[in-house]
């Protein structure tokens, strides 16, 4: 299966692994997109957004009209979802303008813990 893991993490920590990825030469076996704060991933990831997510995993390029027929929305509002999550590297457009979410399942993981 091929799963994208959204998680929480500094960009130091980031950096870090790139650095241990290259001096090692093994990268991480999972695909992985990172934000700085929960409050980005939650802003980024509204209800609206994962919606469209859900209905775009495994479904390979689609246009925005599908999407939004899709998920029962209106193309404009998918529109603007679409971009934001463009903007994010969370979704990908393909060569012919389609848009495209890789993977066949997510993984949200971030810790929360006392100040």
């Amino acid at each position: 299966m091929n799963t994208v893991v959204l998680e929480v993490r500094s960009l130091a920590e980031t950096l870090a692994d790139a650095a241990r990825a290259m001096k090692t030469g093994r990268g991480d076996t999972q695909s992985r997109i990172a934000f700085a704060t929960p409050e980005l991933l939650w802003k980024v990831l509204s209800a609206k957004r994962w919606e469209l997510l859900k209905a775009l995993c495994a479904a390979g390029p689609v246009s925005i009209r599908e999407a939004a027929r899709r998920v029962g929305r209106d193309v404009k509002a998918v529109h603007g979802d679409v971009t934001a999550l463009l903007d994010a590297g969370v979704l990908s457009r393909t060569d012919d303008g389609r848009i495209e979410f890789p993977f066949d399942a997510v993984k949200v993981e971030f810790l929360l813990q006392a100040a």
